[in-house]
Formats: structure tokens, sequence, C-alpha cells
């Protein structure tokens, strides 16, 4: 429904309706994911890691595909279609779901709506905020009134869920070991990686002058390398040296890839200026989502993990739009509000992932100084199973 009402918008507001529609769907979509794996394979650590790679290498293929594809529809026919082409793959999705998914038991409840209204009002005035606030000043009365609005809106929200009889998130679940700390990371991960596709693609259009389908082509190697470090690499990493390491040296190496790819060129090239700092790029965000994702699925109770699937999803959705606003922000006041001048844009761009290195740094430290698990859980998993087998 949402890509039908995209498609056929005619003007901005209806536009909006029709993402927003999509967004729902996502929220829906991704949870229950998530829920899924914890429930088919929650009993085997080994064969959880794998799913939550193929799970994690999937959202790249998809992102790319999506980007890859959009440049050649909107090149070779119109950008309508971007929205269309959803329609026959979730078509597919609806009807092949119940011959291929397990019938998995739900629970029935009572739902918030109170606090799913606050919580996502004060965080859309969060990002309204910092994104409109470059342009009217900080300091101006918009920018004034929807930053109060927002705390307003999360503030009832929290207390909302401390008093709510059956409240959206049962706060008592942050303080599970190492839960809070790993969806952190994870809200920072997407604060630094989303950015970076984004404004590596407009460098790649702006200054490089590549259009829609070679800039999407050009994102290929990037998605293909962190697939692999995904499903192949980071199990095996985190089988050698346990999840909080392998988080860690996953933020450093996003971190160092993306203070590399700050130093873009406003005559540069693709194969000098983004292939290599991509890959190392590419190669921290492999290591580092797998063992966020992990641990903030595996931290919570049994009975608990479709919230825990629901908050570590939307921990990395939140710290996306949040980083990606305040990038923004950042490359609006470095030059990229100068549209036409190569040299203030690459500045601009340049500006915005220095903070974003500077933010996947934070969380490497952060992962560093909070996650606690006891010296047995930096072995192998393979010795884990042993162990609990032998008990």
């Amino acid at each position: 429904m949402g890509s039908t009402v995209a498609g056929l918008a005619q003007d901005v507001p209806v536009e909006l309706v029709g993402r927003a529609v999509q967004g729902v769907g996502a929220a829906l979509i991704a949870p229950a994911a998530l829920t899924l794996l914890m429930v088919l394979f929650g009993s085997n650590p080994k064969e959880l890691t794998k799913a939550i790679a193929l799970y994690g290498a999937a959202a790249p293929a998809g992102g790319t595909a999506g980007v890859f594809l959009g440049g050649v529809i909107t090149e070779w026919a119109s950008w309508p279609w971007v929205f269309y082409l959803n329609i026959p793959v979730a078509l597919a999705a609806l009807a092949l779901t119940p011959r291929l998914m397990p019938d998995v038991a739900g629970s029935h409840g009572s739902h918030d709506v109170l606090g799913a209204v606050t919580v996502t009002g004060g965080l859309a005035a969060a990002v309204f905020t910092i994104v409109r606030a470059p342009e009217v000043g900080w300091t101006s009365t918009q920018t004034i009134l929807a930053g109060v609005g927002a705390v307003a809106l999360l503030g009832t929200f929290l207390a909302v869920q401390a008093t709510a009889r059956h409240p959206l998130v049962r706060l008592g679940i942050f303080t599970t070991p190492n839960l809070a700390a790993a969806n952190i990371a994870q809200l920072l991960l997407g604060a630094a990686w989303v950015p970076m596709w984004f404004f590596l693609n407009l460098y790649l259009q702006q200054v490089l002058g590549l259009s829609a389908f070679p800039s999407g082509s050009a994102l290929l190697p990037m998605t293909l390398f962190i697939m692999l470090g995904m499903i192949v690499v980071a199990p095996r990493v985190m089988a050698r040296f346990g999840p909080k390491r392998t988080l860690v040296a996953g933020m450093t190496v996003l971190s160092a890839g993306l203070a590399e790819l700050s130093l873009i060129r406003s005559d540069g090239s693709f194969w000098v200026d983004v292939l290599p700092a991509s890959l190392i790029a590419a190669a921290g965000m492999s290591l580092a989502f797998i063992p966020s994702l992990g641990i903030a699925l595996a931290s919570a109770r049994p009975e608990e993990g479709g919230l825990a699937s629901g908050i570590v999803n939307t921990s990395y959705q939140v710290g996306s739009a949040l980083g990606l606003a305040a990038m923004t922000a950042v490359a609006a006041s470095n030059g990229t509000d100068r549209l036409g001048d190569i040299g203030a844009l690459t500045e601009g761009y340049s500006a915005a992932l220095i903070g974003a290195a500077g933010i996947a740094a934070v969380g490497a430290v952060l992962a560093a100084t909070s996650l606690r698990f006891p010296r047995q859980r930096a072995q192998s998993v393979d010795a884990v199973d042993e162990r609990q087998q032998a008990a």
C-alpha cells in the first residue's frame, strides 16, 4: 500500500504519507524476522550466529539492490517505478511466506497506543529539529519549539512506560546485563554507517559527476565485501575472539575507514578516493554488526525475545535517522548549502564523514568499557557448546 501511494503521489505531502506507510510495514517486519530467528535457532548459539550473519548480510544486499535498480529505473524509466517495483515483490512474499515459514505460535496482549504515539512523535520531532536547525537557526523559535516538543513527548513516553500495566517497552529490560550496551552499539553503528552511505552517493553524483546508474554500480564492491565479511569472516572471528572483541575491532576499523573516506577530493576518482576506504569501512561494519545484534538478542529472557528484537531494530533505525540528521547539519554548516560549488560540497561531505568516523570511534570505546562477559564467553563458540554438552 505504501509503495502504491508513494508511486502515485503528485505532491510532497502525499509522498510523505506513502513513505510513512512503508515505514509502518518495515516496523512490523523487522522485529518479527528477528524473533523468528531467536525462536528457531536460539537454543543453538552456533546456528544462531549463522542465522544472524545471513540476516545481517541481507540488509546491505537489499540496500544496494535498491540503489542499483533505482539508478537503472530512474535513468531508463521514471522515478515512480522505484516504488511500483516493490509491489510484485511484496505480493510474492505474501504468497510464499505461508509455505516457507514455520508456524510459530504468538502471544496476545494489550496495545500501548499512547506509548507508540509518544515515542514515534518524540523521535520524529527530534529528527526534524536537527534537520531544520541549520536552515532556520539553532536559536530560532521553530527549533526551540520542536526541540521542547521532542523532549516532552519522549519524557511522556518514559512516564507512560513506567506506569502502564502493559507497556510497549518494559523499562526494566534495560537492566539486563549487556542489553543496553549492545543496543547503544547498534544505535551508534546506524548513526555512523547510514550517513556514510548517503554522503558517498552524493559525492559520486554531485562531485565526481556520475549518473544514477554508475553511482549505484559503484556501491557493488563494498556490498559484496560486507556480505562476504558477515557470512564468512565475522562468525569465525567471533568464535575465536568472542563477541566483545569482535565488536570493538569492527567499530574501530569502521572509524578508520570513514576517516580515510573523509579525505575525498573535489578532483578525485572512484578508484583512489572511494574504493579502498569504502572496503575498509565495509570490513568494519561486517565485524561490528553481527556481534552487537547477537548480544542484544541473546541478552534478553526467552519470553522477551520479541521485545528485544523490536528494541534492537529500533535502536539501529533511530541511530540511522538521528545520525543522518546530525551529519546533514554538519555538512550544511561546512559548505553543502552552496550547490554548484564542487569544492564546498566536497568539504561538507568530508566534514560529515569525519563526524561519522567520530561516532564509530565513540561506539568502540563504549563497547570496550560497558560490555561485560565472563571469561569463558571470550572463548570459541565450539568450546562453549562442548562444555554445555558435557554438563
